[in-house]
């Protein structure tokens, strides 16, 4: 089938979107082409055509003038199935419906209850826009070809509005992250990747980390300066190694050379049942974690027995987990490996992969009935 995978905001680059599902889709014997706003030009990667229309500048230009330039070269394309990754995208996939095109959505986040804690929405205004939003995105999936899912929490709340979702969870591939083999050789450091921001407990892990005598390796951009200028000026930044945005060869370094990995998000409700791809590449990697006690996370955790979970809002108690893993290196060596065993067992990438080209199937043969 000759496919359009669509974003107006995120990059080329992005894990999910092109890493494995373009991959796993030109796999699989598919055209693909990937449409995106990032005013890096256009490319061919590992078989992957990359059209980009151009990067508008601001959030107003990117919602109106980047959604009109991603949905001209989408309709440009006349693909057979549109799988479109950013909700500002619905009405383009509306427009390509009534056409009778085939047009997937997927849905990273559980945007309504986002809306529910984005800061800069007055608190007064955040349920009712919430419940308006939830109510034409129920609609709209309903009017779609199919709905793919990041989380199983996700999926269940779209399939009564749209029987053809399926969750494809954000596992890690399992080739790219092994166990380092010299435990030895590993740095006294406790490790993070990924978006760096308040609610992601940057700042209780720095506190943390001044109760210990390890050092934090950091991976990841800071989503604003005002919040990079505190964490500098945080006593514990004096023990940590700020490495910026790495590359997937830069993850697998760092994960080679950290003991513990942290995931202490704070317990807002869009995270509660989140399954962010970060815990399962510590995993991957076999190095034990330190987690938010939230229900679904403990279990995962648990189940594993595969590291720690603690209030991630107490730096205190984040900082006695990490000084319990790092004090004992047999235990964090088991921790970790159970860690792997589990990823190799339930959560990989191949095995939603296969999740994936099966709903590609199935459009084909919709298509062709």
């Amino acid at each position: 089938m000759k496919i359009a995978v669509l974003t107006s905001a995120h990059p080329r680059g992005d894990i999910r979107i092109f890493v494995k599902q373009c991959r796993s889709l030109a796999a699989g014997g598919h055209q693909v082409t990937l449409v995106v706003a990032d005013g890096l030009g256009d490319a061919v990667v590992d078989g992957i055509t990359v059209k980009d229309v151009g990067k508008p500048t601001g959030r107003l230009r990117r919602m109106t003038q980047g959604i009109w330039r991603v949905g001209r070269a989408a309709w440009q394309l006349q693909a057979d199935v549109y799988h479109f990754h950013d909700p500002e995208l619905i009405p383009v996939g509306l427009l390509l419906r009534l056409d009778d095109r085939q047009v997937v959505y997927d849905v990273h986040e559980d945007v309504p209850r986002q809306i529910l804690a984005k800061p800069w929405i007055r608190p007064a205004l955040r349920r009712g826009i919430a419940r308006v939003f939830e109510w034409l995105e129920d609609w709209a999936a309903g009017c779609f070809s199919a709905v793919v899912a990041a989380t199983p929490t996700i999926r269940d709340r779209f399939l009564p509005h749209q029987p053809r979702t399926v969750d494809v969870n954000n596992f890690p591939i399992l080739s790219e992250l092994t166990p380092a083999g010299d435990w030895q050789g590993k740095q006294h450091a406790v490790c993070y990747l990924g978006g760096i921001t308040r609610v992601r407990g940057i700042m209780e892990a720095l506190e943390a980390l001044v109760q210990t005598d390890s050092r934090l390796l950091l991976a990841g951009a800071f989503n604003e300066a005002a919040l990079e200028h505190e964490a500098r000026a945080h006593p514990g930044w004096q023990q940590t190694d700020y490495l910026g945005v790495v590359d997937r060869a830069g993850v697998q370094q760092v994960l080679g050379q950290a003991r513990v990995g942290l995931v202490t998000l704070h317990p807002i409700i869009n995270y509660l049942d989140a399954l962010p791809i970060k815990l399962f590449e510590y995993m991957a990697a076999g190095i034990p974690v330190v987690a938010s006690d939230f229900p679904l996370w403990r279990q995962i955790v648990q189940d594993a027995d595969c590291g720690l979970c603690v209030d991630p809002l107490d730096p205190a108690a984040i900082s006695q987990a990490i000084r319990a893993l790092l004090a004992d290196e047999a235990r964090a060596q088991v921790l970790g490996m159970n860690g792997r065993r589990a990823v190799e067992q339930h959560y990989q990438w191949s095995v939603e992969a296969a999740k994936l080209l099966t709903l590609y199937r199935q459009l084909a043969q919709a298509a062709a009935a």
